[in-house]
């Protein structure tokens, strides 16, 4: 149910679970966590998912069993924000719950027009993992992070563009290639170029 496709540099990681609304198992982000703690030699990667819904976060029953505050949704935001080449995620629909820290982690995001957004971590009774408000904050400011949060709304991704939550909005059969265009540059350079120029747009911390 998770898919990783290598080629040229280029790691292209596929959350597959359709009949779900892609949502992941322990398993499932077992797996995504050691596929993000092992890219560190890939030059760019894109993280996707199959048909009409990037994640709708924890499974249920998962959820319900402890999932949705286990340590390793944080592990995989972390090892994606660590990684030395460009990270893009291409979300090919809505983005909710748990599975949002993945996103945010990315360099890069990129979304269909049909893609919502949302992350009911507070009605559900949960803290939102460390760095996710964090690094939301980073992109859109506390305000509108709060709104997000705190205020429970959906946001469209027109409205996600126009805050910096994502970075453009791409038809769905021109997702993939439009990822694929913008780490070409990144998977053809020089590797330590590329680690040396994604430092350098790193803020401190």
């Amino acid at each position: 149910m998770i898919r990783l496709d290598q080629e040229d540099g280029l790691w292209i990681v596929t959350i597959d679970r359709q009949d779900k609304a892609n949502s992941l198992t322990e398993a499932m982000l077992d797996e995504l966590v050691g596929i993000a703690e092992s890219a560190g030699e890939a030059r760019a990667l894109i993280l996707t998912g199959a048909g009409k819904v990037f994640s709708a976060g924890a499974d249920l029953e998962a959820a319900r069993a402890g999932l949705a505050t286990s340590d390793l949704w944080e592990r995989l935001s972390g090892a994606i924000a660590a990684l030395p080449g460009l990270t893009v995620a291409a979300l090919n629909g809505t983005l909710a719950g748990g599975a949002t820290g993945m996103a945010l982690a990315c360099d890069l995001r990129i979304a269909v027009p049909s893609a919502k957004f949302f992350y009911p971590v507070m009605k559900l009774g949960f803290l939102p993992q460390p760095s996710d408000p964090k690094r939301m904050a980073a992109l859109i400011g506390p305000a509108r992070t709060k709104l997000i949060l705190m205020g429970g709304q959906k946001i469209t991704a027109e409205e996600a563009l126009t805050f910096g939550l994502i970075d453009r909005i791409v038809e769905p059969e021109a997702l993939i290639e439009t990822a694929r265009s913008l780490v070409a540059d990144s998977c053809a350079a020089d590797p330590e170029i590329a680690r040396a120029i994604g430092a350098l747009c790193t803020p401190e911390s």
